[in-house]
């Protein structure tokens, strides 16, 4: 079976439809960024922190294809930002089928304020800053988006809605 990549903006739901969604295909998951975390022995957070944000993106790119191009049959859940640098989004539609989990800025928002202490590049802002800054950041991650090979409209649906509509691809 061809593997399936979740993508979409941080808090879209990626990781949590990824469980439910391997479990039901009988697939292995995996999370990106706690694979980065294996990988480096490093938080998220802390390799913001002490290599900075391109750092990340370099280590971030070279987990990514090494799991592309080194397995099949599985449910990837890529962070927020990760279709948006060097030719991420390009090897995922190679190598996988991609989902873009497409959520209102209001509910992105609410469950950011939610999990702002886990969340390095939100974690520093106040809660009046961040609807303009989630705003901004998914008029520029859009373009990547769009190029996923299924976009799913969260809205109010639960995760068993989600996972059926992939499913059925």
């Amino acid at each position: 079976m061809k593997s399936i990549v979740l993508i979409g903006y941080m808090a879209s739901g990626k990781s949590a439809v990824g469980i439910v969604l391997a479990e039901k295909l009988n697939l292995k998951f995996i999370d990106l960024d706690a694979y980065i975390v294996s990988k480096t022995g490093l938080s998220i957070g802390g390799i913001f922190e002490t290599k900075g944000e391109i750092y990340f993106r370099k280590i971030e790119s070279e987990c990514l294809l090494g799991i592309l191009e080194a397995q099949s049959g599985y449910i990837l859940a890529v962070g927020g930002g990760t279709p948006c640098y060097g030719n991420n989004m390009e090897s995922i539609n190679k190598y996988a089928f991609s989902v873009f989990l497409k959520t209102p800025l209001k509910v992105l928002v609410n469950r950011l304020k939610a999990e702002k202490q886990n969340r390095p590049l939100v974690s520093s802002l106040s809660d009046a800053d961040l609807t303009e800054f989630v705003a901004k950041h998914l008029f520029e991650r859009h373009p990547f988006y769009e190029k996923a090979q299924l976009t799913i409209d969260v809205k109010e649906r639960g995760i068993t809605e989600i996972i059926n509509e992939i499913a059925v691809v």
